[in-house]
């Protein structure tokens, strides 16, 4: 067993919930974030080789490392996000940037959870029973906001839309509202 084993055991034993905690403020509350940070906080900390004699400065230095290691993960985050869009952004025509300003409009007008359906079906890619496992909620109730949803957005952008005028566009066939009368 190397000499750090021992003191790594004794932090984490005595000393992960209140590092967890401190992590946990910097990152507004989110657990998994929280988590991810202490761990690499520990990595920094324990992987060089160092050598602590004592609980109390292996802690110390690692409360010390919990900043900086989620300043250095949000700053890669940013980067990462900045690359992203320099790759994926194409400059839009001014007709595209109007029909995103629609769907972002028109997104904002469903209920949080139609719109979480739509956002992880369409945007993320997940499937029915993934998005009811994200969410925690039945299948049947998953298809069912996308159902709504689907024609809510179907309506609302059928309505600012000009797609009658346009050769390259098709109108969407909005499934009918649940209760709506045709």
């Amino acid at each position: 067993m190397a000499r750090w084993e021992p003191v790594l055991d004794q932090v984490m034993r005595e000393r992960a919930a209140g590092l967890l905690a401190y992590a946990r403020l910097l990152t507004g509350g989110d657990d998994a974030e929280a988590q991810d940070v202490l761990q690499d906080a520990l990595v920094r900390s324990f992987s060089r080789g160092r050598a602590f004699d004592d609980v109390n400065r292996a802690e110390a230095y690692v409360r010390r490392a919990i900043p900086t290691v989620f300043i250095d993960r949000l700053r890669k985050r940013a980067s990462r996000q900045r690359a992203h869009d320099r790759v994926v952004e194409v400059p839009p025509h001014e007709t595209d940037r109007a029909a995103v300003l629609d769907v972002r409009d028109a997104l904002a007008r469903l209920g949080p959870r139609e719109r979480a359906c739509i956002v992880l079906r369409f945007y993320e890619d997940l499937t029915v029973p993934a998005i009811a496992a994200r969410l925690g909620i039945a299948e049947g109730t998953v298809k069912r906001y996308l159902s709504d949803a689907s024609a809510r957005l179907a309506a609302d952008l059928d309505a600012v839309a000009d797609w009658r005028d346009s050769s390259d566009s098709v109108p969407v066939q909005a499934p009918a509202l649940k209760g709506a009368r045709p």
